[in-house]
C-alpha cells in the first residue's frame, strides 16, 4: 500500500490580519478593578463580550421600553423569592420599573409564608418521610381562601389584598401585597397538584381553576400590549414558558400586533422550553431574545443595578 504524503501548505492563500473582520477588539476588553469603586464604575469595567455585553443590552432595552411607556413584564418561579430577592423586586415596582408580575403557584406559597412568619422553604426530604411535607395549616388556609374569594368576586387570586389588609408582621415584604397596593397586576398560573396547598382540606379545585384561568386571560391582555416592550423570565423551566407561548399565539390570533419586543431568560441551567418558547420562537418576527446562565441571587441584582444606572445616564444626558 502506498503511504500518504503530508499536505503541503506552500500555496495556501493568506491575508493581512489588519484587514480581517474580527469579533474582539481592545475596545471590548475589561478593565482592572480597584477597591472602593462605584457600581457604575464596576459596570464600565466589564468586558463588552458575551453575557456581560448582553446584561448591559438587556438593561438598555428595559430602560428604552420604560421611556417609551411600553410594558416591562417580570415572570419568575418561586426560586427567585426563596433566594431573597423580594425586597429588590418590590423596590423596582415602587420605582415604576415593573409593569406586571407573572408567577407560578409556588410563588404564592413562599411569599405568603414570608409575610406571615418571616420563614419559608421547609426541609422536604425530611418532612416527606412521615407525610408532613406541605402540611402547614396557615399556608393552606390563606392561599385556598385567596382562590375562593377571587373566584367569588369574578377575579383572580386575591392573595395580595388579603396580605395587604392583614396584620402579618412581615407583610411589607410581600410581593403580592405591595403589587396590590401599587396597582401592579400579578397573574398566577397554577398547575393543579403542583403546590402544597392543593393537598389541604380547604382546597377547592373549581376555585383554584377559576382564579388561575381568570389570571391567564388577564395575562393575555398584558401580552397583547407587549409590542416594543420586554418580557423577562427567571427560574421557570416549564409552566411559565408554556403559558407565555399560548398567550402570545392567542393575542396574535385575535389580531393584536405583537411582533417586535425583547425577551430575556435568566436561569442557572439551560432548559429547552425557556430557550425555545421565550428566547427564540416569539422573537422570530422581530426584536431580540437573550439568555444568561447563572444564579438568580447574583444576576438579578446585577440587572437591577444596571437598569438604574442606565436610567440615571439617560436622565443626565
Amino acid at each position: 500500500m502506498k503511504r500518504p504524503k503530508p499536505l503541503d501548505f506552500k500555496d495556501l492563500r493568506t491575508y493581512s490580519l489588519f484587514s480581517r473582520p474580527s469579533k474582539v477588539s481592545v475596545d471590548d476588553l475589561g478593565r482592572p478593578l480597584r477597591p472602593g469603586l462605584s457600581f457604575r464604575e464596576f459596570l464600565a469595567s466589564l468586558p463588552r463580550e458575551l453575557a456581560a455585553r448582553d446584561l448591559l443590552e438587556i438593561a438598555r432595552a428595559m430602560a428604552q421600553a420604560l421611556k417609551s411607556k411600553r410594558p416591562v413584564i417580570w415572570a419568575f418561579g418561586a426560586h427567585v423569592i426563596k433566594v431573597g430577592l423580594s425586597p429588590l423586586i418590590i423596590d423596582l415596582m415602587e420605582r415604576g420599573l415593573i409593569s406586571a408580575l407573572m408567577v407560578n403557584g409556588a410563588c404564592m406559597v413562599h411569599d405568603a409564608e414570608l409575610a406571615m412568619a418571616g420563614i419559608t422553604s421547609e426541609d422536604v426530604a425530611e418532612a416527606l418521610k412521615d407525610g408532613s411535607f406541605g402540611a402547614a395549616r396557615e399556608t393552606g388556609e390563606l392561599l385556598n381562601r385567596a382562590a375562593e374569594e377571587g373566584r367569588d368576586q369574578g377575579l383572580g387570586f386575591s392573595l395580595g389584598k388579603l396580605i395587604a389588609e392583614s396584620d402579618f408582621r412581615y407583610r411589607h415584604l410581600s410581593l403580592f401585597a405591595r403589587a396590590y397596593e401599587l396597582g401592579v397586576p400579578v397573574t398566577v398560573h397554577v398547575a393543579l397538584g403542583t403546590d402544597i396547598v392543593h393537598i389541604h382540606p380547604t382546597a377547592d379545585g373549581a376555585a383554584i381553576g377559576a382564579a388561575s384561568f381568570y389570571d391567564f386571560r388577564l395575562f393575555c391582555r398584558l401580552v397583547s400590549e407587549l409590542e416594543g416592550g420586554v418580557f423577562f423570565l427567571a427560574g421557570s423551566a416549564v409552566i411559565l414558558p408554556e403559558v407565555f407561548l399560548k398567550a402570545l399565539t392567542a393575542v396574535r390570533n385575535l389580531g393584536y400586533k405583537v411582533e417586535r419586543f425583547v425577551t430575556v431568560n435568566f436561569d442557572f441551567v439551560r432548559h429547552y422550553r425557556p430557550l425555545t418558547n421565550v428566547v427564540s420562537r416569539p422573537t422570530m418576527t422581530g426584536g431580540r431574545g437573550y439568555h444568561i446562565t447563572g444564579h438568580h441571587e447574583i444576576l438579578i441584582p446585577l440587572l437591577a443595578g444596571a437598569l438604574l444606572e442606565e436610567l440615571a445616564d439617560e436622565a443626565e444626558a
